[in-house]
Formats: C-alpha cells, sequence, structure tokens
C-alpha cells in the first residue's frame, strides 16, 4: 500500500523541518509499521512525504503502486491520516467535523455518530471544537482519519495528549484497521504501548532508517536508545574523518601560501 524508494529531502538554510536521506520503507496491507526515533530525526518529513504535503527531491513515494503526485481522488479517499496536529474546524462541532470528514472522503455522514460514540465523545459531539479540551480534539481527529474504513493509515504521534482510555481506543483500533486489511504506519515515542501492537518497529536517526527491532525485545527502550547511540557515535566518527581527508591542517603547521 506505501512504498518508499531511495527518497530524499532537504531544506537548505531556510529550515523548514529535519530532512531525510536515501529512505526505503514499505507498509504493506495488513501490517502495522511503528517508526521511532527521537525528536529531530524526521519522522514527521518522512510521513509529510509518504502523504504528498511534501515532494522528494530525489527517489519516488507510491501509494498502492502509483506514484503519490499522480494518485487519483479515488486513491486519496482510501487514505486516513493526521500528521502534527488534528485537522478540524474549530467553529463547528464534533458531529459537524466528522460528517464534514466523511462527505470529503465520499462515505454516507451517518458514520460520524459511531465514530463518536466509539471515540466516546457523545458527551461533547454538539461542543464546538474550540472549546473543547487538546485530548478531545486528538480524538476527533483520530476519528475522522479512521471512520472512513481506510485502506491506508499514517498517523504521526497520535498518542499526544490521550488519556490511557484513549489510548486504550486507539490501540484497538488501528488493530481492527489491520484485521481488516489496511496498512498502518505509524510514528511514536511510546515504544511500550505500539509493541503490543506492532508488526515490525523501524529506527529513524538523523534523516536515516537504521534498522528494526523486533517489538517482543525485551527492554525495548533501552536497546532503542543503544542502537541510537551507536549510530550517532558512527555518524561522528565519518564526520570526523571527512574533515581530516578535506584536509585539515594539523596542529602546528601553517596551510599553503599563508604568510608569517
Amino acid at each position: 500500500m506505501l512504498e518508499l524508494r531511495a527518497v530524499d529531502r532537504s531544506f537548505g538554510r531556510r529550515g523548514g523541518g529535519a530532512g531525510v536521506t536515501r529512505l526505503d520503507l514499505t507498509v504493506a496491507a495488513g501490517e502495522i509499521v511503528a517508526l521511532v526515533g527521537l525528536n529531530g530525526a524526521g519522522k514527521t518529513t518522512l510521513m509529510r512525504l509518504a502523504l504528498g504535503m511534501l515532494r522528494a527531491q530525489a527517489g519516488e513515494v507510491l501509494l498502492a503502486g502509483t506514484p503519490v503526485h499522480r494518485a487519483p481522488a479515488e486513491l486519496w479517499r482510501r487514505v486516513g491520516h493526521l500528521v502534527e496536529v488534528p485537522l478540524a474546524y474549530p467553529e463547528l462541532t464534533a458531529r459537524e467535523n466528522l460528517r464534514a470528514a466523511a462527505e470529503l472522503r465520499g462515505v454516507d455522514p451517518a458514520c460520524a455518530d459511531d465514530a463518536l460514540r466509539m471515540w466516546r465523545l457523545q458527551r461533547w459531539a454538539d461542543q464546538r471544537v474550540r472549546r473543547l479540551s487538546l485530548g478531545n480534539r486528538q480524538r476527533i481527529g483520530l476519528a475522522a482519519a479512521l471512520q472512513h474504513d481506510p485502506d491506508l493509515v499514517v498517523l504521526d504521534e497520535p498518542g499526544n495528549a490521550l488519556d490511557p482510555s484513549g489510548v486504550i481506543i486507539l490501540r484497538d483500533a488501528l488493530a481492527a484497521r489491520a484485521r481488516a486489511g489496511a496498512a498502518v504506519l505509524v510514528s511514536t515515542h511510546h515504544l511500550d504501548e505500539v509493541s503490543r501492537i506492532a508488526d515490525r518497529i523501524v529506527l529513524m536517526n538523523r534523516g536515516r532508517l537504521i534498522g528494526e527491532l523486533d517489538p517482543a525485545t525485551a527492554e525495548l527502550e533501552r536497546v532503542f536508545f543503544e542502537r541510537v547511540r551507536e549510530d550517532d557515535a558512527r555518524a561522528d566518527a565519518d564526520d570526523g574523518e571527512g574533515e581530516d581527508s578535506a584536509g585539515t591542517a594539523p596542529t602546528g603547521s601553517r596551510p599553503a601560501g599563508a604568510s608569517a
């Protein structure tokens, strides 16, 4: 359902996000892939590339075998996503937002009522979103991303602001979508939580994918930090070698042509 092939994206001096380098990643139907990394590792950039929010400078991104920039509306209707912040109109109620999201994807707006029940939002169904807590806004964003039963789910830190009840609903919802054959890509800091449902855990550091972890690994967080530290040490060593080979003058010497 989702494939990134040798994808590069940098932002230069203007900033705008963490760049990524030579990304190769596939997410198959019925699979939950967890993407983990420290802040600034490039996880959000990867997800924005996967959804066509950013254009790759090299490589290609495929949705169900179709280049992302040529994907038709019918294919995008099969995608559910939440990246960075929940997409909701603050002056509309929770119910109105979910009905609007359903109509935009060409499904029956009545599914909003089921979503409100599933995410335990009935109490706030007719309140304007701007008056809701961060946790309930997050629930609305997740409900909007999942209520149309998408075949591809892309979620960036979906557990943000959720209380334990919301985390359990999210976990059950993602597991249900995978059982129904959807491909799920989710970034997270909560290794202990995602390990309960993930088929694969992919590690990201400094804009690169650096390997995978088995969700059944003992002391998962410790192993994750060890892998990141090892990658940082290798990268720092490579940077040092590059500086030396570029002609850094040894201590006590004078560059050619320099005056005394």
